[in-house]
């Protein structure tokens, strides 16, 4: 499809449509990037869309023999550009996705990159119409999130809306760079227009007049739809250096790839650029011809609110025309809880992708460095909090520990599992993030102890980050030929039974948050808080809905089962009342129950495994 004139949204909009969920805050969110998650060839205990057992392809299941069997410098050399994931692949793995408790996928970008560049990521957009060959087709894509729906799995696209691929070129009056064996022009934001030197054609040479095309030009050349094709559709000012500066960080290139010209004015009084409805009159193409449940929108820091708020505002009324009536909207907005906040009230965004601190404090509270408040108090569920507060609320952020770039570690990032004996607790960071408040979203392989990391802080490439689910040339753990979808993993399996009890209790979904007091002797209560610079403790907290308690609690002890007199909600509780274990790391321990007694108001006294995580329901 060369143009937006072609899409005849009458024919597109003229069927029942999957209907949006009740709350966000009830889905556990899967995030993957596309190219490092399946290729549709492994073998192994996994199923299909359908749930039926497949035996396709030739690579082995993972076994800890393989850890390391190939060394570094090649492992990190294969990982670079496409691996061959693909959205055929995805759906053969919709029946793990479906029994680990996943209910929405988030899909790294799928659409056209520029060809000349191996943007296997997805970020630098050649064709907004078109999805990349690398990952299949259009009807790929709706076969895929048909049979996600087929399984009450909803599906969220990553786009973008902040900037295009690389598909111009600067004209040499700055300094030269080079990447994958070209050469290209890079001048930097200092506030004023670069003259350019033309649009790019598929070899990423500046050979193509820097105007809407009268002649016909290839699908991979230049930009498209044809619209696009504009000179006014950029800023042409240039890469940012300073991404804290404004208006640089608005105006400025992403690196290589060339930032979009939104509209200007103020927030209320914002005049949309004829660049910025032909995008969003693109992703509302997508809504309708695949049947998308939501977007996760990149690099919302970049964008001017009013451009957000325009875009918000007219894919949610496209939505709710079709019946979609919580179409997801959820922005990647960095710069900490302030600016996250400010940017949701203000452009009508469902939630923002909690990147900065939210990641830091669970991840380290888990590993026993945090102190539990430091975690909780970054969230609040009274409608009556001043927004002066900047504090997060039950569906406002989307809550998770390993992502693709961790922007919040530098130079030197690694996934949860990297160190600190990781492995042994990456299950109790799923669970609290789980069953605490926000909306929960796992990163692709944190389930299969996935321990991408760089070599001190030698460079900080989000690449180590990105291995591959069905192992290729770049699985996890420096492996290569052996695959990671084993749903006999520990941390599979009882993840699973975790998300399920969270889909049966309303509390664990939607309930108040508290965290509790402790005590060891019964007598002296306060919040668990670090000794020296480490916590070995039970660390519990509480949800409360409809005026029913739920009870969870980790332990921060690896090596040693932990004990404490717990408090509960005094109002709720009677003396003599109990609760009883529903969930527990050791299986000894499910059924058990728990006598309330009259201390610190109530309590009762719990024992949490070590590395253990357990949940306890009132006995009605």
């Amino acid at each position: 499809m060369e143009s937006l004139g072609e899409v005849n949204f009458r024919t597109l909009t003229q069927r029942q449509f999957f209907p949006s969920p009740a709350g966000w805050e009830d889905e556990v969110l899967y995030f993957l990037m596309l190219d490092r998650f399946s290729d549709g060839k492994e073998k192994g205990g996994y199923g299909d869309e359908d749930g039926t057992p497949v035996t396709t392809g030739t690579t082995p299941l993972f076994q800890l023999s393989d850890v390391g069997n190939v060394t570094r410098p090649t492992w990190e050399q294969q990982g670079q550009g496409w691996q061959g994931g693909t959205l055929r692949g995805l759906r053969s793995k919709l029946g793990y996705l479906h029994r680990l408790g996943v209910s929405a996928l988030w899909i790294s970008p799928i659409f056209k990159q520029v060809e000349f560049e191996e943007t296997y990521h997805g970020y630098g957009i050649q064709d907004f119409l078109s999805v990349d060959r690398h990952f299949g087709t259009t009807q790929d894509l709706i076969d895929l999130v048909s049979a996600a729906h087929g399984l009450s799995i909803r599906v969220i696209l990553d786009v973008i809306l902040n900037h295009s691929g690389d598909v111009f070129a600067y004209n040499p009056d700055r300094y030269w760079t080079e990447r994958n064996g070209h050469h290209f022009l890079d001048p930097r934001w200092d506030g004023r227009g670069y003259a350019v030197a033309g649009f790019r054609d598929k070899n990423g040479q500046p050979s193509i007049p820097f105007k809407k095309q009268p002649e016909r030009i290839g699908p991979d050349d230049a930009i498209w739809p044809r619209e696009l094709q504009d000179p006014a559709t950029f800023t042409a000012r240039g890469k940012i250096t300073s991404w804290d500066y404004d208006p640089e960080f608005r105006e400025g290139d992403f690196e290589s790839l060339k930032d979009i010209h939104h509209g200007s004015g103020p927030t209320d009084f914002y005049q949309p650029s004829e660049t910025l409805k032909n995008i969003t009159t693109a992703y509302k193409y997508w809504i309708a011809v695949a049947d998308l449940d939501g977007f996760r929108i990149d690099t919302v820091k970049h964008m001017d609110l009013g451009a957000t708020r325009y875009f918000a505002s007219a894919i949610q009324e496209f939505a709710q025309s079709i019946g979609k009536e919580k179409f997801f909207l959820v922005g990647e907005v960095t710069g900490g809880r302030q600016r996250a906040v400010e940017t949701i009230e203000t452009t009508g965004l469902h939630a923002a992708l909690g990147v900065d601190d939210i990641p830091d404090k669970l991840e380290y509270l888990v590993k026993g460095y945090r102190n539990p408040d430091d975690y909780f108090n970054l969230f609040r569920n009274s409608l009556l909090i001043g927004k002066e507060s900047h504090t997060w609320f039950r569906d406002r952020v989307v809550t998770m520990f390993d992502d693709h770039d961790q922007v919040r570690k530098g130079r030197i990032k690694a996934r949860f599992c990297a160190h600190d004996r990781g492995w042994m607790v990456v299950f109790n960071a799923l669970a609290l993030n789980a069953t605490t408040l926000g909306i929960p979203c796992v990163y692709y392989g944190s389930e299969q102890f996935f321990n991408g990391h760089a070599i001190a802080d030698r460079d900080g490439n989000d690449l180590f980050l990105r291995e591959c689910m069905f192992g290729g040339r770049f699985g996890s753990l420096e492996s290569q030929g052996r695959h990671f979808f084993n749903e006999q993993s520990r941390v599979y399996t009882e993840f699973a039974k975790v998300c399920a009890l969270r889909h049966q209790r309303l509390p664990l979904r939607r309930g108040r948050q508290y965290l509790r007091e402790i005590s060891g002797d019964g007598v002296h209560f306060g919040l668990p808080r670090l000794f020296g610079n480490e916590i070995r403790s039970v660390v519990p907290w509480s949800r409360i809905f409809a005026d029913e308690e739920m009870l969870c609690a980790i332990n921060t002890d690896y090596d040693n089962p932990r004990n404490a007199w717990v408090t509960v909600d005094n109002g709720l509780n009677a003396g003599g009342s109990q609760f009883r274990c529903l969930y527990s790391t050791d299986a000894a321990q499910i059924g058990t129950l728990l006598p309330v007694t009259e201390r610190n108001g109530k309590a009762v006294s719990l024992t949490v495994p070590p590395a253990g995580f357990v949940i306890y329901g009132q006995v009605v």
